[in-house]
């Protein structure tokens, strides 16, 4: 089903706010949990997307909604009380990638994760959280700093 313009700005509204609230809510939560105190590092670690940088056609509520997320992440990094990292996983063999490949609404896009799919060029997820692990360990990487997969992988090469 199509959505027309009119409908289109209540709808992203929506999805923004959702995708924005919970994970505000979830990570005071967290730091509350957590209070500052002498020796204790906190990290706060929001899972972004390629799409908050960079338009993917027919995705835009996700690309829109990652963006705003990366903003809000952004934002939190000015605050002294945790360090924020944007963590972009890459290409990952996931249910949503799969889904992508068979109804995203664009066809170069859809092609383009087929052949990604074909070429075994999607990471698992252990894989690229064993590059978050690695990154966290052993980069100072700036606080708010929007980290992709492949710039890590550079790193450690």
């Amino acid at each position: 089903m199509e959505t027309s313009g009119d409908q289109l700005g209540p709808i992203l509204l929506r999805t923004s706010e959702t995708s924005c609230s919970s994970a505000l809510s979830l990570t005071a939560s967290l730091l509350q949990a957590f209070p500052r105190h002498q020796g204790l590092r906190r990290t706060v670690i929001n899972l972004s997307s390629l799409c908050a940088q960079q338009a993917f056609p027919s995705w835009f509520l996700y690309c829109t909604g990652k963006a705003a997320r990366d903003m809000m992440f952004r934002v939190l990094a000015e605050k002294p009380d945790a360090k924020v990292l944007n963590y972009s996983p890459g290409p990952l063999d996931t249910d949503m990638q799969a889904q992508a490949r068979c109804s995203s609404g664009d066809v170069e896009l859809r092609r383009s994760l087929c052949s990604m799919f074909r070429r075994g060029q999607l990471m698992s997820c252990q894989e690229s959280g064993a590059k978050l692990t690695r990154l966290l360990l052993d980069v100072d990487f700036p606080t708010g700093a929007h980290v992709d997969y492949w710039r890590v992988t550079c790193l450690f090469s």
